[in-house]
């Protein structure tokens, strides 16, 4: 228990830090989407202020905290943590722009598939490794179906993040990935009616990828747990 305490404090000062630092440099430095005609949204450089640090610093924080406890010094705790400064940075200029910005998840997957890679190559687990390219893939072709079908109830961002997320669970496990993606949309039918209907947002307004990531994290969590009940 005091290694996990460790962890999860290191995992804290870590993930918050780096949040903070990169989230404004982010935005001043990435390149803004193009528009359909007479769609409109807040430009990144606009967003570069303290409060995006302390927003972003307290979400990978958390993230981090929650990892630590969960993932303790194991093998994929360099990915997760990794994962968790990027969606900390997504998940705040998703909420502000309905935006998720590829220049921002493309690098995270170089990064974080490396780390997986290295995560593999130290336990000597490569299964673990394939299952986790199974399951991005298996998450992207399910989003982009989403997408394809009805593309006004997620935008193709939320597709490539699937595919980021899916893999990382797909790592640890297929009852972590199962629960991670649907967990995300759980909370994103739950939650989004519920928050529609008090007027916090509209429907046109809606940002899925922070139900996403949070979705993710609840997979890390409880992924193994559901997993030995249902088995057992």
């Amino acid at each position: 228990m005091q290694s996990n305490l460790a962890v999860a404090l290191a995992a804290l000062v870590v993930c918050g830090g780096a949040a903070a630092f990169l989230g404004p440099w982010l935005f001043r430095r990435i390149p803004e989407p193009e528009l359909d005609e007479g769609d409109t949204k807040l430009t990144y450089r606009s967003l570069a202020t303290r409060r995006a640090a302390i927003w972003c610093g307290i979400g990978g924080a958390i993230a981090g905290v929650v990892l630590g406890l969960k993932l303790d010094w194991s093998a994929p705790l360099a990915a997760w943590l990794a994962l968790a400064i990027s969606g900390a940075v997504l998940c705040y200029v998703d909420l502000r722009t309905r935006y998720l910005p590829s220049a921002i998840i493309w690098p995270t997957y170089a990064v974080v598939a490396l780390l997986l890679l290295g995560a593999s190559a130290a336990t000597g687990d490569w299964g673990a490794f394939g299952r986790a390219a199974a399951a991005g893939a298996v998450g992207f072709a399910v989003f982009y179906l989403l997408w394809f079908v009805y593309p006004a109830g997620i935008g193709f961002g939320d597709v490539r993040l699937s595919g980021l997320l899916s893999g990382a669970l797909g790592w640890l496990g297929w009852s972590e990935m199962v629960i991670g993606v649907y967990g995300g949309f759980v909370l994103g039918a739950v939650l989004g009616v519920l928050l529609t209907a008090l007027k916090v947002f509209d429907r046109k307004a809606f940002a899925f990828g922070p139900f996403m990531l949070v979705g993710a994290l609840a997979g890390v969590v409880l992924g193994e747990p559901v997993a030995r009940a249902y088995l057992g």
